[in-house]
């Protein structure tokens, strides 16, 4: 038994140095950004500071892959204000057989337009209700209504270009010349297989007139490249290898699956007859504000010390072990949402209040059930061992109910079935992501601490 202990406490160790680490970079990254400036003599010895604490900004280099983070708070349009359009697609001209791929092109256009305004973690969403398509563009921070509209307003643009033999600069305007090629003529374009390698490619489609467009364009490029721009940016330029006379062309390279969709997709935005109308639009300003966030910060915090009153008396030593887990896994939790970072709104804040309650379910199922064992007259090792390997199912089955709840509030698949709004999205991804972090903090970080400096003796929790 002795030998067991020593076991699993040099274990425990490494976790422990483990999370002191964790815990420290977390505060870090979670304290808001303030300046601490002291210039004064106490007694012989002169105390001069001069420093900024909090909001660090990461800018790191690794094996020459460059990474910026500005750790700062997203706020959302509920608490900044911004714009918010709907935009309604026209489906009337469009195979019902492709409606979703056609609402995926439209706002796979939107949110490569919406890029170009270098708005801040925009939220842009589809949905889908009876036969009315529509999607849904809320840019926080944005006032110029006007230049959203316009730009939101725009059909998409697909067009081939060849290289122009008479270009100065090899990476200027003049690269490439215009043909009358445009995707009005492309029926669609798919996600195909080379059948000699099984390689992703993407196959074009032309109709009569594109067929002999692309046809004469084929004959006169060949070994020469051929660009397909769209909205004006290159997406790719492939080469030309043989003339291309039965409409059907084939774009292949190193492309892997996701890219070959991600193709598709975007030369079907261009290609597709699914124009969008806006249907409102409207600036928002910060209807909640600064206020209404220090108010669910301060009742976050009431919360916090509700629970932790409630641990220390119900069970002393180890309700103090949960209240330090508790505390990292606040920091934990801010310092993800700013590292992400993650759009924080009012429903946002929400979940993650309604998290630190949730963060400490697993404490009290693992400690009631140590009780169980000591009260059996098992020593404090075994009953700690026992406790948390019988309270394991409870936790997993418990949390495990909950994320599904939170994957159908989030519905990342879209389903029509399911409502697909920001608001909602919001709740369920903090409370997601609580509900993950507590299984960290709640399980591994309460068995280090507890195995760390727990009296392991027979007797009653303390």
């Amino acid at each position: 038994m002795h030998s067991t202990i020593l076991r699993v406490v040099k274990h425990q160790s490494f976790m422990l140095w483990l999370t002191i680490f964790i815990a420290i970079a977390a505060i870090l990254m979670a304290l808001p950004r303030f300046e601490v400036k002291i210039d004064r003599q106490i007694g012989p010895v002169p105390i001069k500071i001069d420093t900024v604490i909090g909001g660090y900004n990461i800018d790191a280099n690794f094996f020459g892959l460059q990474f910026k983070r500005n750790l700062k708070f997203q706020p959302g349009l509920d608490l900044q204000g911004g714009v918010q359009a709907v935009l309604k697609a026209d489906m009337s001209q469009i195979d019902p057989s492709l409606y979703n791929d056609a609402l995926d092109s439209v706002k796979n256009v939107i949110e490569r337009r919406v890029n170009f305004l270098g708005v801040t973690e925009p939220n842009i969403y589809s949905s889908v209700n009876n036969d009315k398509y529509r999607i849904v563009i809320e840019l926080p921070g944005v006032t110029d209504t006007q230049k959203v509209v316009e730009l939101l307003g725009q059909t998409a643009q697909l067009d081939f270009r060849e290289e122009n033999p008479d270009a100065k600069d090899p990476k200027g305007t003049d690269l490439w010349l215009k043909t009358d090629l445009t995707g009005k003529y492309l029926k669609r374009a798919q996600v195909g297989f080379d059948p000699r390698t099984g390689a992703p490619q993407v196959q074009l489609s032309f109709d009569e007139k594109g067929k002999e467009l692309f046809a004469a364009i084929t004959q006169r490029n060949i070994n020469k490249r051929l660009a397909i721009f769209l909205d004006e940016t290159p997406i790719t330029a492939p080469t030309v290898n043989t003339a291309i006379l039965d409409g059907e062309a084939v774009i292949s390279g190193q492309f892997t699956l996701d890219e070959a969709k991600d193709y598709a997709i975007q030369f079907n935005a261009g290609a597709l007859p699914a124009p969008v109308s806006i249907i409102s639009q409207k600036n928002i300003g910060p209807t909640l504000g600064q206020d209404t966030v220090n108010k669910s910060i301060f009742a976050g915090l009431i919360g916090l010390l509700l629970v932790a009153v409630f641990m220390v008396i119900n069970y002393r030593l180890l309700g103090v072990f949960s209240i330090i887990g508790l505390v990292i896994y606040g920091s934990l939790t801010v310092a993800i949402y700013k590292f992400v970072p993650i759009t924080l709104t009012l429903s946002g804040i929400a979940g993650f209040i309604l998290s630190i309650g949730m963060a400490v379910d697993s404490n009290i199922l693992i400690f009631e059930r140590i009780r169980e064992e000591l009260r059996m007259g098992k020593d404090t090792f075994s009953a700690i061992s026992i406790g948390f390997t019988r309270a394991w199912d409870s936790i997993r089955d418990a949390n495990t109910a909950t994320l599904i709840t939170v994957f159908l509030l989030f519905n990342p698949m879209n389903w029509d079935f399911l409502v697909t709004s920001g608001t909602v999205r919001g709740f369920a991804l903090t409370l997601g992501l609580g509900v993950l972090l507590s299984l960290l903090t709640g399980v591994v970080l309460s068995k280090t601490l507890i195995f760390q400096f727990y009296p392991m003796k027979k007797g009653q929790i303390k």
